[in-house]
């Protein structure tokens, strides 16, 4: 079958399996999709669903035990299904090429940059020593990087995440391909940094009319960048449409299930977020009939045991639902969707008494640089400095920044988990560094940590009735009956079973771990949870649960929250009050609305503007900052923020702005809003 003369990729009734001991198991079944020259296809669906083996299949890199075997992967008339291991490799890299997720495990550690572009081209080109450097001095020109001439020899670790995403894109772009396979090219990274590479592709795409097939579970990112979706759930297709009719009428429930999942700009922080009940079915236990009934609001006796085929909605638009046949249609039987009723949360009655809870000042905390035999130091990296901030009874303070300004090093000093340099840190009257050894366990117990990455924080070989048991017995809060008694009461308040106390933690789904990890840190009953990045590794279902249980927890023990997070949808979802940090200082601080509403400093302007909106009808007006984040260990005179700020002034090189009052409750560290502007 041959390919219309714009469309670049047709993958046709896809099949992958894994072979296992057990058997076969079907992680694609049946994906079809096409791509043309020049466009954008996002493919979007949870975890678990087969978006990334659906892209690894096109160019044949799924592991050891896995195959494609049955469909078509159309590739300008050829079948890459059927290519051998020589064939399948002309194309890959030269043709189609891949922007993997986490550019650190995909960099070889011990080769410069510069040599890993070179590798990619020496494989499809005859090209002479000094024209292979110049290529690549030209990829990493035409990828933005930063002084191409000296860092074309740096090694990957001497970068920043950016940066290296950048050096993917170049590695990507080598041999100029017609098709990218982007696989999550912006999850890891701070939303100015994701603005940053999602402006860079588009730009490429429209220089070199390159088509791009974009793997992600961010839809602000898709509204953006796409122009078409394939939503994907369980292996299968369920719909597939344009980017804009997607948005603005989703067919299938669990497209329109993970549109309200999300927490928008505009999402009233006093109302639920809408949640999708339970997990993407296992590969081993397919449910019969349509694959995402047990989780559909609107599932009927049909549903249950008949599969639906993928009905053509209208022109290009396809979805697997028995609500899109044309007879259902007709006959207007149409089940009416069964919403939960989201109620609203309770008026947050802990946050009247305005009783401080938590108050730093002025925390400082430098690393030592060290050099030579003897150790000396010749520098400090100053990862906190000069931190002031509060927390009342009850509140949620969001502390927001990109990646390394010191965010989880505050969180770190807090819990008394590393030693501060200098400044204090005053909880409940009582403080930290002056407190003897009791009064510090006591402090510790009352002030609980929640980690990113729920699987490496919570030990793989002991029992969920271990771990949160752990706390318990530390603090000598409870032991044997009275312990199971304890870690089955608080598997129930985080919405697991009493009966998953003996299981282990591979046993459980990424949500399901982050809620036994709230429930450990609930277990020696706090007054302050430091969440920090609790939700960043989260599809968007699970993303709202946890969400709406931290919401909930807050409002029945009167717990108080510092909620670390680079997603500013969520932290405004949250937050009573933000805080934002720029390189070890905060530069402004106000509560949530205002701080989305007009934001006063630039760098505040800057990362509200460079967040995706999930709604392709709205033009974002982005602001993108100049330069990189200076290092902590050399940071700038005066302020810190003026090397890439566009209002800078003369007096911000020389002369460091102080945190001021501009209004009630709203400070802000800025020349712009100083003595010397008012006079």
């Amino acid at each position: 079958m041959a390919l219309n003369s714009d469309t670049l990729l047709k993958v046709e009734e896809m099949k992958t399996v894994f072979k296992t001991r057990t058997g076969n198991l079907e992680a694609v079944d049946g994906v079809s999709f096409s791509i043309s020259k020049g466009e954008t296809v996002a493919i979007v669906g949870e975890s678990g669903s087969g978006k990334s083996v659906s892209a690894l299949s096109i160019l044949r890199l799924l592991d050891s035990n896995g195959e494609v075997i049955s469909g078509k992967i159309l590739f300008n008339d050829l079948n890459l299904k059927d290519l051998n291991d020589e064939e399948i490799r002309k194309i890959r890299g030269n043709e189609i090429a891949m922007i993997f997720q986490d550019p650190m495990t995909c960099l070889d550690p011990v080769y410069t940059i510069g040599d890993q572009i070179i590798e990619t081209i020496k494989i499809h080109e005859d090209l002479s020593k000094n024209q292979l450097r110049k290529r690549a001095l030209e990829l990493l020109k035409l990828v933005g990087l930063p002084d191409p001439e000296s860092r074309i020899d740096a090694f990957p670790h001497q970068l920043s995440g950016g940066q290296r995403q950048r050096v993917m894109i170049a590695i990507a772009l080598a041999c100029r391909p017609n098709l990218i396979i982007a696989d999550e090219p912006t999850t890891a990274l701070d939303v100015t940094v994701q603005a940053q590479i999602m402006q860079l592709l588009k730009d490429l795409q429209s220089q070199f009319g390159t088509a791009i097939i974009l793997v992600t579970h961010d839809l602000g990112v898709v509204a953006e960048m796409a122009d078409k979706v394939v939503v994907v759930y369980a292996g299968q297709v369920v719909e597939q449409s344009c980017v804009k009719d997607l948005f603005n009428k989703p067919v299938h429930p669990y497209t329109e299930a993970l549109l309200k999942s999300i927490p928008k700009m505009d999402t009233d922080k006093n109302r639920r977020l809408q949640t999708i009940k339970g997990n993407v079915p296992s590969l081993k236990d397919m449910p019969a009939g349509c694959r995402f009934h047990p989780r559909c609001p609107m599932a009927t006796e049909k549903c249950k045991n008949e599969e639906p085929p993928l009905f053509e909605v209208s022109k290009n638009r396809v979805s697997k639902c028995w609500t899109a046949d044309p007879e259902v249609q007709e006959k207007k039987e149409i089940p009416a969707l069964i919403e939960e009723q989201e109620s609203d949360f309770e008026v947050n009655e802990h946050l009247a008494s305005k009783q401080l809870l938590l108050d730093v000042r002025n925390l400082q905390k430098y690393f030592p640089i060290t050099k030579g035999i003897l150790s000396r130091t010749v520098g400090h990296v100053k990862a906190v400095d000069g931190v002031s901030l509060n927390i009342n009874k009850g509140e949620v303070l969001g502390l927001v920044g990109e990646s390394g300004c010191g965010k989880s090093t505050v969180g770190r000093l807090i819990t008394g988990l590393i030693d501060s340099t200098n400044g204090e840190v005053n909880f409940d009257g009582k403080q930290l560094s002056s407190a003897n050894r009791k009064e510090k366990k006591g402090i510790r117990k009352r002030i609980q940590f929640v980690f990113q990455d729920p699987y490496s924080s919570l030990n793989p070989r002991m029992t969920i009735l271990d771990i949160i048991g752990e706390p318990l017995e530390v603090h000598n809060l409870a032991k044997g009956t009275t312990k199971r008694q304890r870690v089955a009461e608080l598997l129930e308040i985080v919405g697991l079973s009493k009966n998953d106390m003996h299981k282990f933690p591979h046993q459980f789904s990424g949500g399901q771990r982050q809620r036994i990890g709230i429930a450990r840190a609930l277990a020696t009953e706090p007054d302050l949870l430091i969440c920090d990045e609790a939700v960043s590794a989260l599809d968007v279902s699970v993303q709202a649960q946890i969400l709406n249980l931290l919401k909930d927890l807050q409002l029945k023990m009167g717990l108080s929250y510092l909620f670390i997070s680079h997603d500013l949808n969520v932290v405004k979802y949250i937050s009573d009050r933000i805080a934002v940090m720029y390189l070890g200082e905060i530069v402004e601080v106000t509560d949530a609305q205002s701080l989305f509403k007009e934001p006063l400093h630039p760098y505040s302007k800057a990362l509200i503007s460079a967040v995706p909106v999930p709604n392709p009808n709205i033009e974002t007006d982005r602001i993108i900052l100049s330069g990189e984040v200076p290092s902590p260990s050399n940071p700038p005179s005066g302020c810190k923020f003026h090397t890439r700020c566009p209002f800078a002034m003369d007096v911000c090189k020389q002369q460091k702005p102080e945190l001021k009052d501009i209004s009630e409750g709203h400070t802000v560290s800025c020349h712009l809003y100083g003595e010397e502007q008012r006079t």
